[in-house]
């Protein structure tokens, strides 16, 4: 596995991936993404040389949509992502109104959301094209995904207070014990 093709090819190749991904197509939601561990603990599945899927806590699905920043709005829309793949642990969040829950300035789009992630390897977002092609976003690039580490975004990595929500994530989520071939850095000081 070596390119955001292999990816893609990984993720086209899992029944259950496609069908999240065609399940949240079908909302028809304005720059929409399936983020974060979804595609990362499938990289990591396959990298680890594990048959089965690790479980995922949640299922990050997010949107850029300015015009509907009412909470409910998204609740509304999980209750029928529940309706078309009911059991699922579905998060959904409108990243136009995410940045300040996350004390940052205002994003963009739903790929500037991504690069604010808390961490490179997290960084990532899959869909399906109007085309229905599986297209790839990785903002940070892949190298850390692939290498298996995990290192703050800058965007994290600049600020003291960001810092310490990054550490406490990796507290949390151990991922190492998940992955052993896992490494956790402290930060690559890009400043």
């Amino acid at each position: 596995m070596k390119t955001g093709d292999d990816i893609l090819i990984l993720i086209e190749e899992d029944e259950w991936m496609m069908e999240v991904l065609r399940s949240a197509e079908a909302l028809q939601l304005p720059d929409w993404w399936v983020c974060a561990g979804f595609v990362r603990s499938k990289v990591w599945d396959h990298l680890q040389g594990y048959a089965n899927r690790t479980s995922l806590g949640d299922i990050d699905f997010i949107y850029y949509d300015e015009n509907g920043l009412d909470e409910e709005l998204e609740k509304e829309y999980e209750r029928q992502l529940n309706r078309l793949m009911p059991g699922l642990p579905w998060s959904l969040k409108n990243q136009a109104r995410m940045h300040e829950v996350n004390g940052l300035p205002p994003y963009r789009s739903s790929v500037d959301a991504i690069s604010q992630f808390p961490e490179t390897a997290t960084a990532l977002g899959v869909k399906l094209d109007e085309r229905s092609k599986l297209k790839l976003a990785a903002p940070h690039g892949l190298d850390d995904l692939f290498g298996m580490k995990i290192c703050p975004t800058p965007a994290f990595e600049k600020d003291e207070r960001l810092m310490g929500v990054y550490r406490h994530r990796v507290a949390s989520k151990k991922w190492a014990e998940k992955w052993p071939k896992v490494e956790v850095t402290p930060g690559k000081k890009r400043l």
